[in-house]
Formats: C-alpha cells, structure tokens, sequence
C-alpha cells in the first residue's frame, strides 16, 4: 500500500490512521464488527483480503482514514461512543482535516455509529453502513434461537457495558440526523437485513443497495460516489 500509515495508543487502545497520497481532505472514520481488531503494527483492515481490497480503493479515491480497537466487541457500549468522539476530536486536531468527516460502520459497528451520530451529528457529512447490526434487542431475540451463538454474546455485552442485566440498557435507533445509506450483502448473515437494514430502511425511509455475496468489499466506487454528494454540504 502507497499511503502512509501509523499506530498509535489513544485512551490505552490501538488506533490506525492512513494517510492517502492525494488527500481529498477529508477524513473517514471506520468502525469495525465484531471480530475488529487493532494491535501496535497491524489492523484486521489490513490483513482481511476484501477489507484491504476497500481500504486501498478509499485512500485512493483521498481519504485519510482512521480507527480504533475500540475495546474490541464493543456492541456499542457507552464507552466506545465516548472514545469515537475523542479519537475524532484528536485526528482533526492533529491533521490538516475538513472538520467534518464521514463515516463507515461495518456490522456491530452501526451499534456505535447511530449513537455517534447523534452525539456530533455537526461534525459528520454522511454514514455508509455495510451489512448492519442495529437494533441489539432484535439480534439478542434471533441468537436465542443459537444457544452457543446467544452465550457467547452475552458474555460479550456484560463485559462491553459491565452490567449483569444487559437488555434495559439496550436504547432503540432514532431518526438519523446525516445522511445514511446501507450496503447489504446477501445470503448467510449474522445479522438478518430484515431485523436489521430493512427494518432501519423502512422505518426511516433510508436507501439500502443489495449485492451478492462475492461483491462483499467492491463498493469503494459507490460509498465515494455517496459520500461526494455531501462534500459542499
């Protein structure tokens, strides 16, 4: 890969940040699924075939890009929320950046996303989710079904939020404030676009783009072509 890239520890996890050879400006912001990872030399986003494949077709279209571990599977904990927005706030104070960026969530990481959104709705141009898991109640109800699956997920959300009794914490999406768009894979997914995606679309009128499944990681063109949209926003 051409770009630059770096790690580093902000708030004690591992962050990444790539700097394309021909900025655009603007900065990306990735939140990762469940199985996201960020170490002191490397990312799942580098190592993933497809996940690479995506991330070198996005620097070259300009953007700088960044992440963080993020405590792992995190399912959108409080807490992840919190250090998205500092990381956010220390890359465009550190980096010649448009103070307002974009954003791509992959899986659990729409789970961060929304209520980052929220949060600093004035600091993000648009959102593009990518097979989405949003609404955490309705995934807690279809792992039930998986006992192994459901466990293990339990165990996930007590240590992600710290709490015994996970599902009153669990808070509903409200209506996006940016623009979103979701990309949907079809075929065996862990997170069903008909609880998911669907349901978001349906409820909130937000477009959602179908693909099969070996077009998992080729949207670079597309998600640039949505973003574009809102540069002058």
């Amino acid at each position: 890969m051409a770009a630059k890239q770096r790690f580093f520890q902000f708030s004690e996890q591992w962050c990444a940040i790539h700097i394309p050879d021909r900025p655009n400006g603007f900065a990306l912001l990735i939140l990762g699924d469940v199985s996201h990872f960020v170490d002191d030399e490397t990312s799942l986003w580098i190592q993933h075939a497809g996940k690479n494949k995506l991330l070198h077709e996005l620097l070259q279209r300009g953007y700088t890009i960044f992440y963080s571990h993020l405590y792992g599977a995190n399912w959108g904990s409080p807490k992840a929320v919190k250090l998205a927005k500092q990381l956010m706030y220390y890359v465009l104070k550190t980096e010649i950046l448009n103070e307002r960026i974009y954003v791509l969530a992959e899986g659990m990481g729409a789970l961060v996303a929304l209520p980052f959104m929220d949060d600093v709705g004035d600091h993000i141009r648009a959102v593009a989710l990518l097979n989405p898991c949003i609404y955490l109640h309705d995934q807690l109800q279809y792992e039930k079904e998986h006992k192994f699956f459901y466990k293990r997920l339990m165990r996930q959300l007590k240590q992600a939020y710290g709490e015994e009794d996970m599902e009153r914490h669990i808070q509903q999406p409200k209506p996006p404030v940016v623009p979103v768009k979701i990309w949907q894979v079809s075929g065996v997914n862990p997170y069903p676009p008909t609880i998911h995606a669907r349901a978001y679309a349906q409820a909130f009128g937000v477009p959602v783009s179908y693909h099969l499944p070996e077009k998992k990681y080729t949207f670079a063109q597309e998600i640039h072509t949505f973003f574009e949209q809102y540069n002058d926003v």
